[in-house]
């Protein structure tokens, strides 16, 4: 049978999916008739950018399953017009960059390598000498399917290693706290703190100037998450006040971040325009023609969506 497949992005990216995705199609055995044209009374399934121009998802009367392009979904998950199941984007490529990406950055901030690539002065700096990293404590926020392997490889480099999540998890060598209880714990002492949490009404403003107050005086805050995760002003009194010394922050509140934000001005935060990891069509094609598979098959969908946790 074949199955109708809308792709609904905006317009360039259907030019970068169109192949991957029917080469994965064909690899999974499935018959699809994929286009990003396709009348809403007759899609099976969607594949689905948040920036879609489909925004009421009422008209898909027969539509199986949304399937999200981005790991994020905060900007869905919460349509009033999407009744059928929603997963989100868990996909080899995008795990692998962002753990590339945590990992050049907290080696960074480790090492203070910004002292010798902003130090070109002529001052031979030859009085430096970083702590090991197992002198280090990096604390990561969240650890769903991202942050559970960005543990994993900081812990394998040696740090040590803690992490805290909403709920209970178990990582060997990590030591994991949970619940609002555990928060203080996991922070308290740390050095270096990595968000990757999800944004909900839970996780809003989780750094804060409480929070912050319990990381080691001239610690490192790395967010490579959601922007709604840092109370930005209490994140420059912490900068300016000298208990941070440094933040990298590739998410904001508003993207692209306007040019008068004083983030773009402070001498303490690096901004990164978004672009810690992102979903490569390659292989994330083949998550969503394993999840089409299976559910053709009755099997249970991967990376469904917790409409009621937001994520």
């Amino acid at each position: 049978m074949t199955l109708n497949v809308l792709f609904a992005a905006i317009s360039e990216r259907y030019d970068q999916y169109f192949a991957p995705l029917t080469a994965a199609f064909e690899k999974a055995g499935l018959d699809i008739n994929l286009s990003d044209k396709h009348q809403p009374d007759v899609v099976d399934y969607i594949v689905y950018a948040p920036n879609s121009p489909v925004q009421d998802f009422t008209p898909y009367t027969r539509c199986k399953a949304v399937l999200n392009l981005w790991a994020g979904v905060e900007a869905v998950v919460n349509n009033p017009t999407l009744t059928v199941p929603l997963t989100r984007m868990v996909d080899h490529g995008l795990t692998r960059g962002m753990v590339e990406w945590v990992a050049a950055q907290t080696l960074r901030h480790h090492l203070n390598l910004d002292l010798f690539i902003h130090g070109q002065s002529g001052e031979w700096l030859d009085h430096h000498t970083a702590p090991l990293a197992q002198d280090r404590t990096v604390c990561m926020l969240g650890l769903g399917e991202l942050g559970r392997v960005c543990a994993e490889t900081l812990r394998d480099m040696g740090f040590h290693m803690r992490g805290w999540a909403r709920g209970e998890k178990t990582i060997p060598g990590v030591t994991c706290y949970h619940g609002e209880d555990g928060l203080k714990d996991a922070l308290s002492g740390s050095d270096i703190v990595i968000l990757l949490l999800p944004d909900t009404p839970a996780t809003e403003n989780i750094l804060n100037a409480q929070t912050l107050s319990y990381l080691n005086k001239d610690a490192y805050v790395i967010n490579p998450g959601r922007g709604p995760l840092i109370d930005d002003q209490a994140l420059i009194a912490a900068l300016d006040s000298g208990q941070l010394a440094h933040a990298t922050l590739d998410v904001f509140r508003t993207e692209p971040l306007p040019t008068t934000d004083p983030y773009w001005a402070h001498p303490k935060v690096t901004v990164v325009p978004h672009r810690a990891s992102e979903t490569r069509a390659s292989t994330a094609a083949e998550v969503i023609a394993e999840n089409i598979r299976r559910n053709e098959a009755g099997e249970p969908l991967l990376h469904l969506v917790d409409r009621t946790a937001g994520y």
